[in-house]
């Protein structure tokens, strides 16, 4: 494996990028998917922003305010979830009705973009962006609803959808290839970690300065490895459960056949890991996510698979 010179997108956005110096990287990414010029002017709170110590991979958000006022809100979901798409729904709902004061009309309803970076196949696409607004249309003639002038003016928009929240999907986890275009560039690192030299997408420059991983503390290195090792261990799991056709097994998490599907084809992955080395906190690591495992009742062969370690250490350790 590539040894890693720049920490992961999902970990600066708990550590790094909420830190108002490093708002041009985040700033330089949603100008690039949104196409448009993204100041932010502040972070806000949202459900689960808050750095947590039990969030490992599953999920991380950051809720951001531009200059406008409108409302910015990046997901990061690394576990499958077949509801993804109605907790997308219920997230941008709830922001609504969080930032209107009560009494206030309803022309002071924030505009809300949801931006949702996830590391599984959500749904059946074969792209890896996806962009999703509200639209009305006649059910006679199929002609398309505007806004009145007197509306444009007032709200100044020019069509219904600016009202309503838009989504974006970026499905990253297997994106690898390098191009002069920004929005891959970018896609490229949320896949990868990588920034290549030649990186010119709007705040990947900025990026290498400011995510690389040997200018962090001691302290910080060693909690990045942890959180490194958990979502290693997740995508070969989710890689597995794809290639066997299980993943719908993995989504709700206590299928019966779960177990078949997450052993088989980890071979490699627990080769790679082996051959890096686990060091003492790592081990640690897997032996908690190895308990958590055998709570939840996977065999021991199909722990050994995903978490690297040996039936003995299974029997004494957990």
């Amino acid at each position: 494996m590539k040894e890693r010179t720049f920490v992961s997108f999902d970990w600066a956005l708990k550590r790094i990028l909420r830190d108002k110096a490093n708002f041009d990287v985040l700033e330089g990414f949603l100008t690039t998917l949104l196409q448009f010029n993204v100041k932010i002017h502040r972070l806000l709170e949202s459900e689960s922003n808050k750095d947590r110590s039990e969030s490992k991979y599953n999920r991380v958000d950051l809720l951001a305010e531009n200059g406008d006022g409108e409302l910015i809100l990046i997901e990061v979901q690394g576990e499958p979830e077949f509801a993804y798409f109605q907790r997308m729904l219920f997230g941008a709902s709830k922001l609504v009705t969080d930032y209107i004061n009560g009494g206030q009309n309803y022309e002071n309803v924030k505009k809300i973009y949801s931006v949702n970076i996830v590391y599984f196949d959500l749904g059946q696409g074969d792209d890896v962006v996806y962009h999703g607004k509200t639209e009305f249309r006649g059910i006679h003639n199929g002609d398309l609803l505007r806004l009145s002038p007197y509306q444009k003016q007032k709200f100044d928009v020019s069509d219904i959808y600016e009202l309503y929240p838009e989504y974006y999907i970026l499905k990253v986890n297997d994106f690898n290839r390098w191009s002069r275009v920004p929005l891959d560039q970018w896609l490229y690192f949320l896949a990868t970690s990588d920034i290549p030299d030649d990186a010119d997408a709007p705040g990947l420059k900025e990026a290498r300065e400011k995510l690389v991983i040997i200018q962090m503390s001691r302290e910080e290195q060693r909690a990045y490895e942890s959180y490194w090792m958990d979502r290693h261990i997740l995508e070969n799991t989710m890689t597995t459960a794809r290639g066997e056709g299980k993943l719908e097994g993995y989504e709700e998490g206590k299928a019966k056949g779960m177990a078949e599907g997450r052993a088989k084809g980890m071979a490699e992955g627990r080769a790679e890991g082996r051959a890096e080395g686990i060091s003492e906190g790592a081990r640690k690591k897997a032996l908690e996510i190895a308990r958590k495992m055998k709570e939840q009742g996977l065999p021991e062969e199909s722990i050994m698979e995903i978490t690297g370690l040996t039936s003995e250490e299974l029997s004494v350790d957990v």
